[in-house]
């Protein structure tokens, strides 16, 4: 019996040695796994701040664009106090964002942004380019048609040499068959369309060449339309089977303008200079009826209602697009026909409007619409000169042209 003591005192000690191993080596194992999510946590802290950092700052370029065209909206620009905020709280975060507008209206606009959360910050810095509404030759927020044999090209009425023309057609929807491009169809340029949509849905390809379609990862914004300070005239402009001819000194706001035919066609000349005509109901011309806009004449029209166009009738801009803008104020729905016994020269701006345009000849300018559709025979040439525009144009907006992370 005794001899048997020390072997169990033996088994006893490797027992305890192998438990003392077992803790060491769980405690190491422990430590190990609380050292990996202690920087997990750290990592995963990091990343967040990070993100966060990249939200702060984009919500800084954001805040700035918006600001800007708010500052637009101004009767009279400005180059001074250009908007800038110093660590303003990002909402339902710690994050912090700061930006400065820098430049002048000639020279362009740069925004420096800073956003930080913790210890992680980001900058980025962003060109702002000021665009008008006739960056497209047409665009519209439905439907678009064109005539079988159409061919859409582009040139510029400031610069014929210039051959280099991009030319982009499309439409804000994503619905099935927005955009019909009709037999022999020619587009000499891109076609586009909503911002997610499908261009094999969205566009019906029925035998027309393009360049390519794809999905804009923007959405299109129509400016709304502010109507200059006019006199108010307190008449309506009707002339039936005669000429009319009118200045700059009839620019003012008329109720209607209305030309029928008697024995003749009713015709409205512009003449003289740049006029300025406010429509707040509707422009009603009849068979063989025009507004003619003179050789040297300019007219910006601006029409709250409907304007409709007999057999023959329609509008004579004798110059370049840059000469004749039609802006449509009126509310979803507003109608205008447009017609033009040969040529038709100018730019439409009314993204409520639905259009249609039948010209004797082919059309020069760029259109924007809620619909369009185009039945005329003739070709469709966007003027590149349209997208030059001063601060004292209407439907501008800044957007950003470029820019950089760092």
């Amino acid at each position: 019996m005794n001899r048997q003591k020390p072997v169990q005192s033996k088994r006893k000690g490797s027992a305890i040695a192998l438990v003392l191993l077992a803790v060491v080596l769980l405690s190491a194992v422990g430590v190990g796994l609380l050292s990996l999510g202690l920087h997990s946590r750290i990592f995963a802290i990091r990343n967040a701040s990070d993100i966060t950092a990249r939200c702060a700052v984009d919500a800084a370029l954001t805040k700035a664009l918006f600001e800007m065209n708010e500052k637009l909206k101004v009767q009279s620009w400005n180059d001074s106090d250009l908007p800038q905020t110093t660590n303003e709280l990002l909402p339902n975060c710690d994050a912090i964002y700061s930006y400065t507008v820098t430049g002048d209206i000639d020279s362009g606009f740069t925004v420096e942004a800073i956003g930080k959360s913790n210890q992680a910050e980001r900058r980025a810095n962003s060109v702002l380019q000021l665009q008008g509404p006739f960056e497209s030759a047409i665009f519209v927020q439905g439907a678009l048609i064109l005539k079988a044999g159409t061919l859409i090209d582009g040139y510029n009425s400031l610069n014929p040499g210039d051959t280099d023309v991009e030319v982009k057609i499309g439409t804000n929807s994503i619905l099935p068959n927005s955009v019909i491009l009709n037999f022999g169809v020619t587009v000499d340029g891109d076609v586009l369309i909503g911002v997610g949509g499908d261009v094999q849905n969205v566009i019906q390809n029925q035998g027309a060449t393009i360049d390519d379609m794809y999905a804009i990862i923007v959405e299109v914004v129509f400016p709304d339309i502010t109507v200059p300070l006019l006199p108010d005239m307190g008449t309506d402009i009707a002339v039936h089977g005669k000429t009319l001819k009118i200045g700059p000194a009839n620019s003012g706001i008329y109720q209607v303008i209305e030309l029928k035919r008697a024995a003749d066609p009713g015709i409205l000349e512009i003449d003289g200079g740049e006029v300025v005509l406010c429509v707040t109901d509707t422009i009603d011309m009849g068979q063989d009826c025009e507004i003619v806009v003179n050789e040297g004449a300019s007219l910006v029209l601006y029409l709250d209602g409907d304007l409709y166009s007999g057999n023959n009738a329609g509008i004579n801009n004798k110059n370049s697009p840059l000469k004749f803008k039609l802006y449509g104020t009126g509310e979803v729905g507003q109608e205008i026909d447009l017609k033009a016994k040969g040529d038709f020269s100018g730019a439409v701006y009314a993204p409520n409007a639905e259009i249609v345009i039948n010209a004797g000849g082919d059309i020069y300018g760029s259109f924007v619409a809620l619909s369009f559709e185009l039945k005329s025979g003739g070709n469709f040439h966007y003027d590149e000169a349209l997208r030059n525009v001063t601060v004292d144009d209407e439907g501008l907006r800044f957007v950003v042209e470029h820019w950089s992370e760092q």
